[in-house]
């Protein structure tokens, strides 16, 4: 199944190269929004939200009122989630939120740097069905904080580790985000071994045959540029 996204930032739809340089930009709201009304779900993320520099609140609201959307960027607790479930949002995703770093002094433990109980809270105030949980790498580590900084943990560990407390898990493979150099269908045949749950990935597909055989999978996919760039039809 493909899932077009929609990225905000600075009150336009926008499509960043490995979340980063600014490639394209719109404020056709009204196109995009017809365009995608065929579709069971839409991506919706508030990359400024995500970056820690303002949010796009106002137009999350209108977009959710308009399309089935999952809504991701700077979730911190379970009422951000909340607030966004009931201006509209279908589900809710949290990324950065679900990973912290060991205290000083302190030996990393894969189960410190997961937020278990974290995790856990979110499924029993939200509900299970209602959350998406975001595993992005960069590097083949977990990227965290807009991508700007990473934890000393692996997509297949943070996946396997968080499978009890959500519905799906959205991976982005930061690496080739935005690129269009085609996604590493070898990472996600491992991811769909890790978990059970619905899996959606992203970063760098760039044709309908690589959304084909990611559903072969038994895998979900995020398109932006390729949609927004006109290569790949949505």
């Amino acid at each position: 199944m493909l899932i077009p996204s929609i990225d905000l930032m600075g009150g336009r739809i926008v499509q960043l190269v490995q979340g980063e340089k600014l490639k394209l930009a719109f404020d056709d709201f009204e196109y995009w929004i017809e365009r995608f009304s065929k579709y069971p779900v839409v991506q919706l993320i508030d990359l400024d939200a995500a970056m820690r520099q303002g949010d796009n609140r106002a137009l999350i609201e209108m977009i959710c009122k308009r399309l089935p959307c999952q809504v991701g960027g700077g979730l911190k607790t379970a009422e951000d989630g909340r607030a966004l479930l009931g201006a509209g949002a279908k589900r809710v995703i949290y990324g950065s939120s679900l990973f912290g770093a060991p205290l000083d002094g302190e030996t990393p433990r894969r189960h410190k740097i997961i937020r278990l109980e974290f995790a856990e809270s979110l499924k029993k105030t939200l509900g299970e069905d209602a959350l998406v949980f975001s595993v992005d790498t960069k590097g083949g580590r977990v990227a965290v904080k807009g991508w700007k900084d990473s934890v000393d943990l692996t997509p297949e560990e943070a996946v396997t580790w968080l499978e009890d407390s959500c519905a799906a898990f959205l991976y982005t493979h930061v690496d080739t985000e935005g690129t269009m150099t085609g996604f590493p269908l070898d990472v996600a045949a491992i991811l769909r071994a890790c978990t059970a749950k619905q899996l959606i990935v992203a970063g760098g597909i760039k044709e309908q045959a690589e959304v084909d055989a990611l559903d072969a999978m038994g895998v979900d996919a995020v398109a932006g540029m390729a949609v927004y760039s006109g290569a790949m039809q949505a």
